[in-house]
């Protein structure tokens, strides 16, 4: 079985999770979340396999393009969910991010972005320094889409409180303070993973082009992230707007990451060269 084999395996137990979290939506996530938990796992395994195979045939950190990138951070989201998921009251937070798991998936699997899969890196740093800047890039996106992801289920267990009392009393979510808690320490790791990664791209480009600062559209993108983030934390740390506001921020961060990150992969000349 080929790398492509394993993932698709992997994108097929997404779907069955994503399927099952609709009955613990419809039931109010009032039963237990363990086989949504293992049915992630295995998918895990499955990604992982997949990642493996890909990185062990070119010998190297298998991030060279789209499908690579994509495939590298959805790992990342699950392996982070999986350790979130070891307590059971956040386990829920897996039927929050299936459904992204598996459109996302879907997605990667389109020929088009597996255009470029040789042995030469495609993004522009080279060496050991494009595994570390890749992964942390990763990681940060993965913390970002975790935080979505309590933000969904603080929004949820917020709308049940003032709409549905009974379902949330009998519900095995977490209380939308510790919830809040979450989201924000998500998203703390977020950008501190974010910013180490773009420290190093500045220090390659100042490296090899004399400045630490490109007009390249994904440099600018990036930046623009770590800005709105900046001002996502900023905006609950010292204007106090937490609760429902900032739990709308994390999902809509993260939203503008995800419809934003391959439009402006595909128009960067350093990351197309």
């Amino acid at each position: 079985m080929t790398d492509r084999n394993w993932f698709q395996i992997a994108v097929l137990l997404y779907g069955i999770s994503m399927i099952y979290s609709v009955f613990l939506w419809r039931k109010g996530f009032r039963e237990d979340n363990r086989v949504n938990y293992f049915l992630l796992l295995g998918a895990f395994v499955g990604h992982t396999v997949a990642l493996m195979q890909r990185g062990f045939s070119f010998s190297r950190c298998p991030v060279n393009n789209l499908y690579e990138a994509t495939v590298f951070i959805l790992w990342t989201m699950v392996a982070a969910y999986l350790v979130i998921g070891i307590w059971s009251r956040l386990r829920f937070l897996g039927a929050f991010l299936s459904p992204l798991l598996f459109c996302l998936g879907v997605f990667a699997m389109m020929p088009a972005l597996d255009k470029h899969h040789g042995p030469n890196p495609e993004f522009f740093v080279p060496g050991w320094q494009n595994s570390l800047h890749a992964a942390l890039f990763a990681l940060a996106y993965a913390a970002f889409g975790l935080s979505s992801g309590a933000g969904l289920m603080y929004l949820t267990q917020e709308h049940d409180l003032k709409f549905h009392k009974a379902r949330a009393i009998f519900s095995l979510l977490p209380p939308i303070q510790r919830l809040e808690v979450v989201t924000w320490r998500l998203l703390i790791t977020g950008f501190g993973l974010l910013t180490v990664a773009l420290l190093i791209s500045m220090s390659y480009l100042n490296k090899t082009q004399g400045s630490y600062w490109s007009g390249d559209p994904k440099v600018i993108w990036s930046f623009l992230v770590w800005g709105m983030y900046l001002a996502l934390m900023l905006m609950r740390w010292r204007m106090e707007q937490g609760g429902r506001k900032f739990a709308w921020g994390a999902v809509a961060g993260f939203a503008f990451v995800l419809l934003t990150f391959w439009g402006t992969n595909l128009l960067s000349p350093i990351h197309n060269p």
